[in-house]
């Protein structure tokens, strides 16, 4: 995705190479999901008035990008569309003239939305080096992939714009290889396994996604035991897809939900003395007070270097701490 702004008419052109087979067969949806500061219903709007070509040509909303597809929008700026940059410490754990790479800790937003305008991951980048990509929008600058608020691990932030497109691609084509570590309710019965079920929107709970067979969008997750712990188990979970609390979702399908989570498990802080039945007292802190998610590593492409790179962030301790003491109650 390439970018030019016309300060006067406040218009910001991009170009965009469908990479790979998308996902959703309208156009329309397809930009919406490219583009999440807009609804879909202005790029539809968009496409109507011209605002938007494939090849050359106008097209409909309802058309089908298909890879290859040489996609010109021309998107008015939103007048919001700002990030305050704030210094906030951030653990680095890559840096260079293309990007960032970042171990993002727990109860931290990665971008600005409406209720967290600052604050948040890219606040925080945004003071850091003040040149972050703008392909992503004016309040998801750098952003080419997102972890949950309170799941810790390694994200990858770009400064470079057409780096940014090249990186976006691979995750739009599922060439990025992610690995995650998820401590799990239960004793996960096989060693292995791949659960392939799709991801939609819960019927019911508007904060929720759900396995969907009627609607639900196309999901893959691969996981792999690493060890079982009296009634947890410590599992390395490798998304092939990337849907909305994908293995959130996926680990409560086949019953062994993270634990502390409190959308899709039974939630709520883990304490010393929940585990060994000894009475709590009110000042006793918790082990564990938010799901328990690590995104471990992650390994592409860097176009910048011409080379694949591969970054890993060592497990969070209040996840090791929560291991160690299941290890010793297990040893009795």
């Amino acid at each position: 995705m390439t970018e030019n702004a016309d300060q006067d008419v406040r218009i910001r052109t991009y170009c965009i190479n469908v990479g790979g087979t998308p996902e959703t067969a309208r156009l329309d949806a397809y930009l919406s999901s490219r583009f999440p500061d807009y609804s879909r219903t202005f790029i539809k709007k968009l496409i109507k008035n011209g605002g938007i070509e494939v090849d050359g040509s106008p097209v409909k909303p309802s058309y089908s990008p298909a890879e290859g597809d040489r996609i010109v929008a021309r998107i008015p700026t939103l007048r919001h569309e700002s990030v305050e940059p704030e210094e906030i410490d951030l653990d680095i754990l890559y840096e260079d003239e293309w990007i960032l790479v970042i171990n993002k800790p727990f109860d931290m937003v990665v971008h600005p939305s409406r209720g967290h305008q600052s604050g948040t991951l890219v606040n925080a980048a945004a003071y850091h080096c003040k040149n972050l990509s703008s392909c992503g929008g004016g309040l998801r600058p750098g952003i080419v992939h997102r972890l949950d608020r309170d799941t810790t691990g390694v994200i990858v932030m770009v400064k470079d714009d057409s780096v940014h497109e090249e990186i976006a691609k691979q995750f739009e084509e599922r060439t990025v290889e992610k690995e995650y570590v998820a401590i799990c309710e239960g004793e996960v019965e096989l060693d292995a396994d791949m659960i392939d079920a799709p991801i939609g929107k819960h019927a019911r709970a508007k904060e929720k996604m759900a396995v969907r067979y009627d609607c639900g969008k196309s999901a893959r997750t691969a996981y792999e035991v690493i060890e079982r712990i009296g009634n947890t188990s410590v599992v390395c979970c490798r998304p092939v897809s990337g849907r909305t609390h994908q293995i959130r979702v996926h680990m409560r399908f086949i019953g062994h939900p993270l634990v502390c989570d409190p959308l899709y498990g039974r939630g709520g802080a883990i304490f010393r003395s929940d585990l060994t039945g000894e009475d709590h007292y009110p000042s006793e802190q918790p082990v564990l007070g938010r799901h328990a998610l690590h995104a471990r590593h992650i390994r592409l492409y860097h176009p910048g270097l011409k080379k694949t790179v591969s970054f890993q962030a060592p497990l969070p301790q209040d996840m090791e701490n929560l291991i160690e003491l299941l290890r010793d109650l297990a040893r009795g």
